[in-house]
Order: C-alpha cells, then structure tokens, then sequence
C-alpha cells in the first residue's frame, strides 16, 4: 500500500481537473490502520469553499451500512434475532398479513414492502411517525423471503423503529451512542444533522444531462411504484434543509473517513473499537439473498443489510467484500480477506459508479 496515496491523490486531481468531478474524498484502511487520505476539488462551488478530510457529504444509501451496523450490535446484545418478527417488537407493523416478516428479511431485502405511499410528500418523509404509520399500514409486494428488491427507503424507517422499540432511543442517537461517538467521528457521521451543522455540508449537484436521463426512463419500472417521482433523490433533494436535519436512515451524512473507519471497526479493531465480534460479523457477511430485482430489474446479492461484492468484480468473484452503494456514485465497503475498509464520496450525482470503480480498483490492486 506505500504508493496507494499518491496514486488515488493522483487520480482525483485528475477527476475534478477533467470537470468530471467537482469534490471528493477517499479514505482507505487496512487492518485498523488509514492508510489513504485523500481529498480533492471544491464543497460549494459559489463559495470556493474546498473539500477537507472533515467535509460531510449527503452519500444518500451509503450510510445504510451504518444502520445495519446498529442492527447487528444490537442482535448481538440479544434484543431479538434475525428470525424474530418485526411485528413482535412493532405490533402495528404486523397488518395486512406483514406480522410473519422477520428481521433477517428486513436486513436481506426480500421483506415484501418495498414501497412507500405514492402520495408521500417530502415533509411526509422528515415526520418519523408518520411514516412509521404508513409502512405499518403497507401491503406486501410478495411473499416475504420469496422475491428479492431494493427497500430503498423503508429499509431505514423499518431498521430504526425496530432500533427504537428495542432500546427507546432514536438511531440517530443510538448511531452517536455506540457507532460514531467511540470511534471520534460524532461530528462526520449522522442521519438527521443538526442544522446548526450544514455550513459543513458539501453541495450537491446533478451531472450535467442527469435530468434528461431520468426523464427517459420508461414509465412501467417498478421502482416508480416504489416512491412518488419527486422523491427520487436528486440534488434540489439533497440540498434541502429538512431533509438534512431528518431522521432518514435509509441513508445519511458521512465524510469518507467516518464511514471507511465504520468498515474498519467492523473488520477489526481501529484504536481499541470493534463494532462487531469476528463470529457475528460472519454471520452477517454471509450471502443470504440473491436473484433479480424486483424493484429495479438488475441482479442483485445481499447478505444482512450490506450487498456483496465490489464494483470492480462480480459478487462470485468477490464474495469476501461488502458494503452499500449511494445515489450520485458515492461507494463505501469492507472486505474480510484483505482488511480493506474504503469509501469515496462526492457532490457531484452521476448516474453510475465510475468514479468508485476506478478509484476502489487503484486500492484494491487491480488497476
């Protein structure tokens, strides 16, 4: 790893110079220890403010790898097991025949309730209750643990209610409690921020042709029942105030460096922190589902809460890596044969990952 630095330094100069990026960071580590710190372009491009290894960024789903972190410290405390029903902790969640659908088909997204409300408005998704509520009331899509599809957002409402019945803490707090806070990076790592917070934020912005992409997509995608179009995040999305205070956790804020060391407290010991012990973290980085996407139509394979393999390959040939990708390109993993812990994230949203490919492949050696 000697030169790694230089070379991702190297690489991201390159990106925003091109004008195909406009901020970004990278933080690597292995075996407990950062290894590549690397920062590059702009946070807000009217103010000129640069990007630093403190920026947070809105990394949307990425920071889903810090709510199933939660669920499983949890697990591991015995609050309930991956095969408890959900609705034995949340009563309510139990209607219209959901009461069977346990934790584990929760964290593997083969649930059946991929869906939110097509009438959800986005001050809708700031109010946890009200949404809490409409998720009870959700029907399924399929037999849970039959089908598999992306639970883009009600995999977070369902996780931090479960979270808050288990332990009477919102996850935000339980995230400050028992993830961010021992590892230093209370201040790096959140799912609702502070307002009195923002100034830190990165702002996001849609790659240029963005708008006309989404505008093209045919109107029959399933994902398009799973949300109203409104909701899809975009930067205007991203940007918002109340959606950046909000307790959202299906995704969230994060520098690089605080999500890479979440992954490297999972993998191992990162100053004397272990989010996980090594034979839960098997257990939970095992495959537990695989097929075809309902919701988005694209092969998919999951184990408890975080997506197996890395960009660069495909999950058969990476079965070892897990981790959870965001709206825009922005990409964090873990991987148990190497000790490697990475995440990039940006401001600029782009339909694809590209950027984390190219970069995760320098890290990774196979560039």
């Amino acid at each position: 790893m000697r030169d790694v630095q230089q070379d991702v330094q190297k690489a991201i100069d390159e990106l925003v110079g091109s004008g195909a990026e406009r901020g970004l960071q990278v933080a690597v580590y292995r075996n407990g220890e950062q290894v590549v710190d690397a920062v590059a372009g702009v946070a807000d491009p009217e103010t000129g403010r640069p990007v630093d290894a403190g920026t947070v960024f809105y990394s949307y789903s990425v920071v889903k790898g810090a709510a199933t972190a939660i669920a499983h410290q949890l697990a591991e405390r015995g609050l309930f097991t991956y095969d408890t029903p959900v609705a034995e902790l949340w009563p309510e969640f139990g209607a219209h025949g959901k009461q069977a659908v346990t934790v584990r088909q929760v964290l593997n997204h083969t649930a059946g309730v991929p869906g939110i409300p097509l009438d959800t408005t986005v001050e809708d998704l700031c109010d946890w209750d009200r949404m809490c509520a409409a998720i009870a009331d959700a029907e399924l899509w399929w037999e849970p643990g039959t089908k598999i599809g992306y639970h883009a957002y009600t995999f977070g409402y369902i996780v931090g209610e479960v979270v808050r019945r288990t332990t009477g803490k919102r996850i935000s707090e339980v995230l400050r409690e028992d993830v961010a806070g021992p590892l230093g990076v209370a201040d790096e790592l959140y799912f609702g921020m502070p307002p009195s917070e923002h100034h830190r934020l990165a702002r996001l912005e849609d790659a240029p042709g963005a708008a006309e992409m989404a505008a093209s997509l045919p109107p029959d995608l399933p994902m398009f029942k799973s949300a109203p179009p409104e909701l899809f995040p975009n930067a205007a999305f991203g940007n918002r105030t109340d959606i950046l205070a909000a307790d959202i956790p299906a995704g969230g804020k994060a520098s690089a460096r605080a999500i890479a060391r979440t992954y490297a407290a999972l993998l191992g010991e990162v100053d004397g922190v272990r989010l996980l012990p090594p034979e839960r973290l098997r257990e939970a980085t095992a495959v537990s589902a695989s097929g075809v996407d309902e919701v988005f139509g694209m092969p998919t394979t999951w184990a408890l809460g975080w997506s197996i393999g890395r960009l660069d390959s495909t999950p058969q040939e990476s079965p070892t890596a897990f981790g959870v990708g965001g709206v825009g390109g922005s990409f964090a993993f873990g991987d148990t044969a190497t000790g490697i812990a990475f995440a990039l994230t940006k401001n600029r949203l782009n339909p694809d990952f590209d950027t984390a490919t190219q970069i995760s492949r320098i890290v990774t050696g196979a560039d």
